[in-house]
């Protein structure tokens, strides 16, 4: 054989021309995660989350009170919502349906009057630091000069005196570490990386090596193959969770307030979702090529707009809707709920229905996507 030939390379770029138009489904995957890439950071993306709900606990309705809440929405931080009772405003802070509860003390006005300089109690949830960072800033800049019109005339000095004084306190990760917030985000992550990648590759890995076949000849149904596949992945994620819970607690001392028994039950759910969309990527792909950027283009989504990389609030409308269809969304806030909080099944219920929902319906259309033929 000659040395270098241009002929015999224009013969090979030829081929792979070819090779590549046939497979369009991984060209096409190629060209989209970049552009779902740039639209996330572009869009979805806030290190700088607003409009944070939050709760309000007020024993009486004065101009002062109404000048604070008004204060407090204007800075478009908070979202202020009303709640009746003490208990109403702790399930929602454990829940997550708010992030603040600010409640003003009894005879608000009348101590303000008097120069006693009263406390505003602000409750924060601070299981995710980043989200209530800016926020709590925010809060504490403001007090200075907030009621300055209101006050009586002499009570207004220069310059201005905070009349009251505002006690921020954060609940369930008091010094707002980021490793208590991360590292039980990284159980749910972890468990997806390796629960999808590696069931992905279950029914392309017997396609490329031509066992395809063997199984077909089997009497074997889609639902036995599929559980056949899969559950031998559900004791390999359970090692792994076992190993990242250890970790977490002897070494980066992540405290364990609610049931281990609960996490481990609603862990398995969710990588029931993780292994039912591997096996429906399986069955869709041709080859394991395919299969693992099909499943890259499932993570991106799931990283990106879980809540595990940036604040959940702080994203759009939108990008909040599509990231609560996503299992990972729903088991970061699980695993904070159960570690940091000590939330028990009726708080973390809202969260696991809609995986085992996710679970039911993806595990469908993945046994029906199931061909029974090479063709």
């Amino acid at each position: 054989m000659s040395g270098f030939s241009p002929i015999r390379l224009l013969a090979m770029l030829r081929k792979e021309s070819l090779q590549m138009r046939r497979d369009r489904g991984t060209v096409g995957i190629t060209v989209m995660l970049p552009l779902i890439q740039l639209f996330l950071f572009g869009y979805a993306i806030n290190a700088n989350p607003r409009h944070l709900p939050t709760g309000l606990l007020s024993a009486e309705h004065s101009t002062y009170e109404r000048t604070l809440v008004a204060a407090l929405q204007n800075t478009r931080y908070f979202d202020i919502r009303p709640f009746a009772t003490e208990a109403a405003a702790e399930q929602a802070l454990a829940r997550g349906d708010a992030m603040f509860v600010l409640d003003i003390p009894p005879n608000f006005s009348r101590r303000i009057e008097r120069g006693e300089r009263p406390q505003v109690l602000m409750d924060a949830d601070a299981t995710d630091p980043t989200a209530i960072g800016n926020a709590s800033a925010a809060v504490a800049a403001l007090n200075a000069t907030v009621l300055n019109r209101d006050l009586p005339a002499d009570r207004q000095v220069q310059p201005p005196q905070p009349p009251f004084d505002i006690v921020l306190h954060a609940r369930y990760n008091p010094e707002q570490l980021t490793a208590l917030n991360i590292v039980p985000g990284l159980i749910g992550l972890i468990l997806t990386i390796s629960t999808l990648v590696m069931t992905s590759l279950a029914i392309t890995r017997e396609r490329e090596g031509g066992t395809m076949e063997n199984l077909l000849a089997m009497p074997i149904r889609p639902v036995e193959v599929m559980l056949g596949k899969i559950i031998p992945y559900v004791g390999l994620a359970y090692v792994q969770t076992s190993l990242i819970l250890t970790i977490a607690v002897t070494v980066f001392h992540v405290p364990v307030r609610g049931s281990l028994l609960l996490l481990l039950l609603a862990l398995g759910v969710f990588i029931a979702c993780n292994l039912s969309v591997g096996f429906a990527i399986s069955t869709l792909a041709r080859t394991q090529m395919q299969a693992q950027q099909l499943a890259q283009f499932g993570l991106l989504p799931s990283i990106m707009l879980s809540g595990f990389m940036f604040p959940f609030q702080g994203m759009p409308g939108w990008a909040r809707t599509i990231g609560e269809l996503l299992p990972l969304t729903h088991t970061l806030r699980i695993c904070r709920g159960i570690l940091l909080k000590g939330n028990g099944l009726l708080q973390i219920w809202p969260d696991l229905w809609p995986m085992g929902v996710f679970a039911l319906l993806v595990g469908t259309i993945a046994v029906r996507m199931y061909r029974e033929t090479l063709d």
